[in-house]
């Protein structure tokens, strides 16, 4: 594997880990929407998966990343169209989405 493209997986693990950090397990939507502190490290994580995930794409259109193009588009949203970006949907993806982008990960980097 590029040594680049390793780099890059590896912001997306840790990113995905900060998260982890930043949301307790006990931590429900209500409390999460009025966490301005934690709604944006998030967001900014969710940024840096994304910058990721497109560099990956451009260096190695190949690697295989389940709803990459929907990743880049989010972080395109939050950067871009901030004001449009709901609370919601930044938590349907911290608890929907992420796992299954952090095992894929773990799979590149470590298979």
């Amino acid at each position: 594997m590029q040594k680049e493209i390793q780099t890059w997986l590896e912001d997306i693990k840790q990113s995905i880990e900060e998260k982890e950090s930043f949301l307790p397990e006990t931590i429900n939507f209500f409390e999460f929407q009025k966490d301005l502190k934690t709604r944006k490290a998030v967001e900014r994580n969710i940024e840096i998966i994304g910058e990721a995930v497109n560099r990956i794409l451009q260096f190695d259109p190949e690697i295989q990343i389940s709803h990459a193009r929907k990743i880049v588009d989010t972080r395109n949203r939050i950067i871009h169209g901030y004001d449009s970006v709901s609370e919601d949907i930044i938590w349907a993806i911290v608890t929907r989405d992420l796992g299954q982008l952090q095992k894929e990960i773990h799979s590149l980097l470590y298979n």
